[in-house]
């Protein structure tokens, strides 16, 4: 069984005061990561889960490209079938841990409507993903060292694409997404330290990284970088191709890129999540503005990040990123 570590006094009174609501109460660390305590009720469930050979996997430390790579990896494995990919993401490539990460009993059913998938879903996740009769595409946060036993020893032929975006801009997109989404209530400089700290859900993001790339030779993994993704997305759909044993044509190659280009996803309502967006803002008058998908820029932390700020990031990546080489512009 997991077992669970409480925060120190510090982390667990700001954390409370400024990324809590009525359906995240508190939080948690398992091996190192923090979690909301309601993780608890699911970790070992997760821990134990059944793989099956076919299944592929997309793993990512949040605002990382999740869902960018998502759709491309669903439409290549289903022969680029636009016609299905109107149905939602979240219910063509569900969301492991989703049910984990709040009291989902507590949602505001106005709310709960607003997002595309039954209401089992919200309340156990992973047992309606175990229940999937079609191949499953399953997106997860969770790192490594916990994802369920099956996938981390490779005792079947399921696929890992695991996707890292620099730091610096992940870190600008979380805040967002944290401050859009997650209800928190602090400043970005108050979200840097949690960062670096290792006190945001997933993080800390260092050993996130490090817990992957540890297997990048594994040829059930492949390992994708978003500024590469910006820079030369058709090589990375053929590299995606390959590593599931599909063939892109050159043509084939060209609609997939027009699909896939920011202004293309973020106009699509089957996976820029609006409607949680809207859902959100209707019922939490302080979140006045904001989208799911923001920028999707590479560099974007240039106009976030000050003088003070930067000279923390270069301070903290030569701590604790030695060996890990990232892309900061395109």
């Amino acid at each position: 069984m997991l077992t669970y570590d409480e925060l120190d006094n510090k982390s667990k009174e700001y954390l409370t005061k400024n990324f809590t609501t009525t359906v995240r109460t508190g939080y948690v660390k398992c091996k190192g990561y923090l979690f909301p305590n309601t993780f608890q009720n699911f970790g070992d469930k997760i821990e134990n889960m059944e793989i099956r050979d076919d299944d592929i996997w997309v793993c990512t430390f949040p605002k990382s490209g999740t869902t960018w790579v998502q759709e491309m990896t669903w439409c290549i494995a289903n022969e680029l079938d636009f016609e299905a990919a109107r149905e939602n993401l979240m219910v063509r490539f569900p969301f492991l841990e989703f049910s984990s990460m709040r009291d989902s009993s507590k949602i505001k059913p106005e709310y709960a409507t607003a997002l595309p998938v039954s209401r089992r879903f919200l309340l156990d996740s992973v047992d309606e993903i175990d229940k999937l009769t079609t191949r499953r595409f399953i997106k997860t946060h969770l790192p490594f060292e916990l994802l369920p036993k099956k996938l981390r020893n490779f005792s079947t032929q399921a696929k890992i694409i695991y996707v890292v975006r620099n730091p610096r801009d992940t870190l600008i997109s979380y805040y967002h997404h944290c401050k859009l989404i997650e209800s928190f209530k602090g400043t970005l400089p108050e979200f840097v330290e949690l960062f670096f700290d290792g006190n945001v859900p997933f993080g800390p993001y260092p050993e996130h990284v490090k817990g992957y790339l540890a297997h990048i030779n594994n040829p059930n993994v492949l390992y994708l970088q978003y500024e590469e993704m910006k820079k030369d997305l058709r090589s990375v759909i053929h590299k995606t191709a390959d590593f599931i044993g599909k063939i892109i044509s050159k043509d084939e190659a060209d609609q997939l890129l027009d699909h896939l280009s920011f202004s293309s996803m973020k106009k699509n309502s089957a996976v820029n999540h609006e409607s949680v967006v809207e859902a959100k803002k209707k019922h939490n008058l302080s979140v006045k503005d904001g989208h799911f998908m923001r920028r999707g820029i590479v560099g974007d932390w240039k106009e976030a990040i000050d003088a003070t700020l930067f000279e923390r990031f270069e301070k903290w990546e030569r701590e604790n990123l030695n060996g890990i080489n990232f892309t900061y512009s395109v």
